[in-house]
């Protein structure tokens, strides 16, 4: 049994006993936290799909801690006019572990 869940404007496939990073929710360290967003549940061979969104289905997750990802540069440069600005980033998930997945 898997889902596909939408979090933070991106879409997950995800499975019980999985490890997923998400955006950042806010959740402390082993909270639980619902995510409704369902857009397919499949069951074996029984496929629904959402029409955008599954309403019965939940997926329950237990928030394990935050990571941060990969660092992104970005560097700004005009020729000639000695102007050159570089600047970094670390965007920070939440690594959460898929407990349940229900409805259907």
């Amino acid at each position: 049994m898997y889902a596909v869940v939408e979090s933070g404007g991106k879409q997950y496939k995800v499975e019980e006993g999985m490890t997923v990073e998400i955006d950042k929710l806010g959740g402390e360290p082993g909270s639980v936290i619902e995510l409704d967003r369902v857009l397919m549940l499949v069951d074996g061979e029984k496929v629904n799909i959402g029409n955008p969104y599954l309403k019965d289905a939940k997926v329950s997750a237990e928030v394990i801690g935050e990571v941060k990802g990969k660092k992104v540069i970005a560097f700004k440069k005009k020729r000639r006019k000695g102007y050159k600005k570089k600047i970094g980033h670390r965007q920070k998930y939440e690594q959460v572990l898929i407990k349940k997945i229900s409805g259907g």
